[in-house]
């Protein structure tokens, strides 16, 4: 076992980081790994912290690597934003962490995932650390592109960047059969259908309901016959993003209550009682605020996958209908593709095409869900 093992289909990003890891003069205070959904960004830089702490730069066997992979290192600490976005006191926080010594090991490691949800004000707190870092500190950042909407120049100016790409369906299939146990043919049509997510693969193939509702949305766009068509299917879409968001909180949230009660000291007697309650009271509503967050971002990540999904038959169509020889995201809907692409115009496919990333960007920007989707699928309707 090695730490890059979940690193997958990135050879060149491999070689890179192992170079860093084993050579001191290669090495620098921030990185940013760049790459699509599914690519690996926040693995990559998990795995290069491993090999940075690692005697033997990412052996997979020492302590040092167990514990980093499991996220139990006492001098590596990871950020992955469950809510709308990372907020300037936590990141604050998280800059006085870093600037001490390491404890145990070589460095102090920062993984930031998703930093592209900075606020202004923690982009701005991080900046100040990446412009003046203790020498021991290393940051990793992981966002989507180098674009300033995603990083800012400031932090982008100041950081290594590394690339990664989607990884190819056998890369992807190989992972799944040979790792996971997953069937062949089933490793295989997962891996064909999910874009070079490694995650959304083995989601699709191991849970039924993901695949239920992948159907449901690939079905849409040659149902939209009639403008109350439109107003179902946007209903529809909305119920399944709130059930599968209510699933994925409901357990989690209770158990967080439940450890919260127990640790503010929940039914005890004596003096200090009402001290400890109004804390308690105190820290409830914090992490309300923040389970309420965190199900705003599920609920949103859930309708994001599905309009991830509608983008791909759209994107098909315009494929099938100008006979460009790149493989379809969705071959197994392979069928219905060529009968939308020709029903519609290429002109038509795209503006429905543009409707559906219209509609990722607004829910991004704060829309009301409903009314996103409502819109979008107006749109579709229109063609």
């Amino acid at each position: 076992m090695s730490v890059w093992d979940d690193v997958v289909g990135q050879p060149a990003v491999v070689a890179e980081l192992g170079d860093a890891a084993s050579d001191p003069a290669s090495m620098t205070h921030a990185w940013l790994f760049t790459g699509p959904p599914g690519s690996g960004r926040s693995n990559a830089a998990r795995a290069f912290a491993a090999a940075l702490e690692c005697p033997d730069q990412g052996c997979g066997q020492c302590a040092s690597c167990r514990t980093i992979l499991s996220g139990t290192h006492a001098d590596v600490r990871e950020i992955v934003p469950e809510g709308l976005s990372i907020s300037v006191a936590e990141m604050r926080s998280l800059v006085q962490l870093a600037a001490r010594r390491p404890a145990t090991a070589p460095w102090q490691i920062v993984i930031i995932a998703d930093a592209d949800r900075l606020t202004e004000g923690a982009s701005n707190a991080l900046l100040k650390a990446v412009e003046e870092p203790a020498p021991e500190t290393v940051f990793l950042l992981c966002a989507p592109s180098d674009h300033p909407d995603d990083v800012p120049v400031t932090i982008r100016s100041r950081c290594r960047l590394v690339h990664l790409r989607s990884p190819s369906a056998g890369a992807v299939a190989g992972v799944l059969r040979d790792r996971d146990g997953i069937d062949p043919d089933q490793a295989q049509w997962a891996a064909s259908v999910s874009g070079g997510h490694v995650g959304r693969a083995r989601r699709l193939a191991r849970d039924p309901q993901a695949r239920s509702r992948r159907e449901s949305i690939l079905a849409v766009p040659t149902q939209l016959h009639r403008l109350g068509d439109a107003f179902f299917h946007a209903e529809s879409l909305i119920r399944s993003a709130e059930t599968e968001a209510n699933d994925l909180r409901e357990q989690r949230d209770e158990t967080e209550r439940e450890e919260l009660s127990v640790a503010m000291g929940g039914g005890g007697t004596g003096k200090g009682v009402a001290g400890a309650a109004r804390a308690a009271k105190a820290a409830e509503r914090d992490l309300e605020k923040r389970q309420k967050s965190r199900a705003t971002r599920t609920q949103r990540d859930a309708l994001d996958r599905a309009l991830v999904d509608l983008a791909g038959f759209y994107r098909d169509t315009l494929i099938a209908a100008t006979g460009a020889d790149v493989a379809l995201t969705n071959p197994d809907r392979e069928h219905e593709i060529r009968i939308a692409a020709a029903e519609w115009r290429s002109e038509s496919a795209l503006r429905r095409l543009e409707a559906v990333l219209a509609c990722r960007d607004a829910l991004e920007q704060n829309v009301k869900p409903r009314i996103a989707v409502e819109a979008m699928m107006t749109a579709l309707h229109r063609g």
